[in-house]
């Protein structure tokens, strides 16, 4: 299921970011629109999103550039590249720029949102196990402290 997870959809046809976002939140997902990539950037600031589905024109600036800085501000976002006019050099470019999938137009809706479940289940997953290393960081470092301090040594 959807565990309440958080998907912005960047596109400028609006008619794609309605069915993406009715589609979305039928599978219990909190969904947020963008047409434009600068108001993809603020919200992305302002909000915390699990996925990205983006679109790879934008009216202001390429999917691609938006990728890019996206990365760099929330890396651990999930972006997925949504396009109607795949070349392999667009495909090779988002996945060098940071996409973790590249969506043909017109988008078989079922195939998307398996494709998200996936990814946001390794989201989740690569979450826990970064939880579970900082706690077991944690640990080891208080046993550290605790020997030093009850042998009279200072860290």
């Amino acid at each position: 299921m959807s565990g309440n997870a958080r998907i912005l959809v960047v596109d400028d046809d609006e008619s794609i970011r309605t069915v993406f976002k009715i589609n979305l939140e039928e599978r219990g997902y909190f969904v947020e629109t963008a047409e434009t990539g600068e108001e993809a950037l603020a919200k992305t600031k302002a909000e915390f999103y699990n996925l990205a589905l983006i679109d790879i024109r934008l009216p202001d600036m390429e999917g691609t550039e938006l990728l890019t800085a996206i990365g760099k501000s929330v890396p651990e976002m999930v972006k997925l590249i949504v396009t109607g006019f795949p070349t392999l050099q667009n495909a090779v470019e988002a996945v060098n720029m940071g996409a973790d999938g590249y969506v043909l137009k017109p988008v078989d809706m079922d195939g998307l949102l398996s494709l998200i479940e996936e990814l946001l289940e390794r989201q989740r997953e690569e979450k826990r196990y970064s939880e579970e290393k900082v706690s077991e960081f944690i640990e080891t470092r208080a046993r550290e402290l605790r020997s030093l301090s009850k042998s009279g040594l200072h860290p």
